[in-house]
């Protein structure tokens, strides 16, 4: 959970800018997002597979130079 205090004499505007930022850095959106449907795990392994694979091929490109 995010948690911001307002100090004494803060402006409102301030403190909300401060809570968004600590939001978007917590991941919030993004996990509300992952979680809003279901995936199924074979799926989400061929997901991280495709993921390691483009990864990899990304690092060997710049090992090359």
């Amino acid at each position: 959970m995010v948690e911001v205090t307002v100090k004494s004499g803060e402006q409102l505007e301030r403190a909300l800018r401060r809570f968004k930022k600590k939001w978007e850095r917590a991941g919030v959106l993004r996990e509300v997002k992952r979680k809003s449907f279901y995936i199924k795990p074979s799926d989400e392994q061929r997901a991280a597979r495709k993921k390691a694979v483009r990864r990899r091929l990304r690092f060997a490109r710049y090992e090359k130079i």
